[in-house]
């Protein structure tokens, strides 16, 4: 009987750990669903122009009109964008690199911008294989619309990323333009409705700010891309709570890359996209430059901005965050691990928790394990309307975690393996290991 009273021992003490572990998952939700900035939230929209500017926030100087009663831009007051002639110029930068099946629906949205101001666009060939650059002039051609200006940089130094690299030749491209008092850096992939680029300078004249980023509603049309997809918006918030990185105060930024307005000003107090030449996650990157400078940034889910690029299949996917996850944990193996277990923790202890719960007549254990999950999924339910996707992909979130988990752990091994980084031909070193 011994042997038996060990084992049943030995099975008691294993299931009390597994409970005291599903609880410990239960009260990190209890905080995830209401201390961690409300990320799950997805009302974190566009600012509605009209607003006055804040009474410390930066404006660039500048009249209504000259002594000859000419309007001069820029304007100072964010009310005066009720004259056509303050609207601000802006230079729209878009780097491209063998961008060919995505450009013929995407850069005909930006030629076609209904912005009462000055626009012009620099579209940056860098080094693509597909004849990037010559389809775009003939885009150009057909659509009319804004001005194009189509370049190539050539390959980029040592230290620099390719899209980094373009973005900078695009900068000083704009620069011969000396009255451009914004920069819109979008992604090739990027579509823009008519009224968007109107939309951004508006909330950035309105609300005195000097960066407005707006995270582009992602494509999703296969099983995959509904599995994947919403997922990766909703860690990315969760990593950066919009709230938190909106807060002047707050020392979260972020920007999502696809769409990006900066105010010129800001840029070159932030020394960008220079110091942050080697940065591989860029958009963040570039957030955490202005917001440390001193500019006022803001962060939000899109109405009017869409990527159009396919991930039909699961090696697209996967390839899309395995080539970052590693650097957004800055290369380093104990920050690995600790997100493995951590991503363990919250998102598979609590299915864990219910599956061995049940059968093992341990209603502690089930109780936490359903309870846990259950608000995982409800905090999933405003991402997956937001993508008008069914509701029933809720409760799958732990297997979605799964495989970013995996993702994550492919991302350190491919970085040992000197295939990190890598994107379109080019793989990058670490910073550390860049001049």
């Amino acid at each position: 009987m011994r042997p038996a009273t060990g084992l049943l021992v030995g099975q008691t003490a294993t299931v009390d750990a597994l409970t005291w572990i599903a609880v410990g998952s239960l009260v990190v939700w209890g905080w995830l669903l209401l201390g961690q900035g409300f990320f799950w939230r997805t009302d974190v929209r566009l600012p509605r122009g009209g607003t006055r500017v804040d009474p410390g926030a930066r404006v660039d100087p500048g009249a209504r009109a000259n002594p000859g009663g000419e309007p001069v831009v820029p304007c100072e007051d964010p009310a005066d964008l009720a004259i056509e002639e303050c609207w601000p110029p802006v230079a729209i930068v878009v780097p491209a690199r063998d961008e060919a099946a995505v450009l013929p629906v995407s850069l005909p949205s930006l030629l076609a911008q209904d912005y009462p101001g000055p626009a012009e666009i620099f579209l940056v060939d860098d080094g693509s294989t597909d004849d990037t650059g010559k389809l775009a002039r003939e885009l150009a051609d057909e659509h009319g619309g804004l001005p194009l200006t189509v370049d190539s940089p050539g390959e980029p130094p040592r230290g620099w990323t390719g899209k980094l690299w373009a973005v900078r030749h695009g900068m000083t491209l704009a620069e011969a333009r000396p009255d451009m008092e914004y920069l819109l850096l979008t992604d090739a992939d990027i579509a823009h409705e008519p009224d968007s680029l109107r939309e951004l300078v508006r909330a950035a004249r309105g609300s005195g700010l000097d960066l407005v980023s707006q995270m582009a509603r992602l494509r999703v049309a296969t099983a995959w891309e509904r599995l994947i997809v919403p997922a990766f918006v909703y860690f990315f918030a969760q990593l950066y709570p919009f709230r938190w990185v909106n807060r002047a105060g707050a020392r979260t930024a972020a920007a999502a890359g696809g769409c990006v307005l900066l105010r010129r000003e800001a840029a070159e107090r932030a020394k960008v996209p220079d110091v942050v030449r080697h940065a591989v996650i860029d958009d963040v990157a570039l957030a955490r430059a202005v917001k440390r400078s001193g500019g006022r940034i803001w962060l939000g889910l899109a109405d009017r901005v869409d990527s159009v690029r396919p991930y039909p299949r699961l090696g697209e996917l996967w390839r899309m965050v395995s080539r970052s996850a590693y650097a957004q944990l800055r290369h380093n193996p104990l920050l690995l691990v600790a997100t493995v277990a951590g991503l363990a923790l919250v998102y598979l202890v609590p299915p864990v928790a219910l599956c061995a719960g049940l059968p093992a007549g341990r209603p502690a254990l089930w109780a936490a394990g359903a309870a846990a999950w259950a608000l995982m999924a409800v905090t999933y339910v405003p991402m997956l309307r937001y993508y008008r996707q069914t509701l029933w992909l809720a409760p799958l979130l732990p297997l979605t975690a799964l495989l970013y988990l995996l993702m994550t752990v492919d991302s350190a091994v491919r970085h040992y393996q000197g295939r990190g980084a890598a994107w379109k031909g080019r793989t990058y070193a670490r910073p550390g290991a860049a001049p």
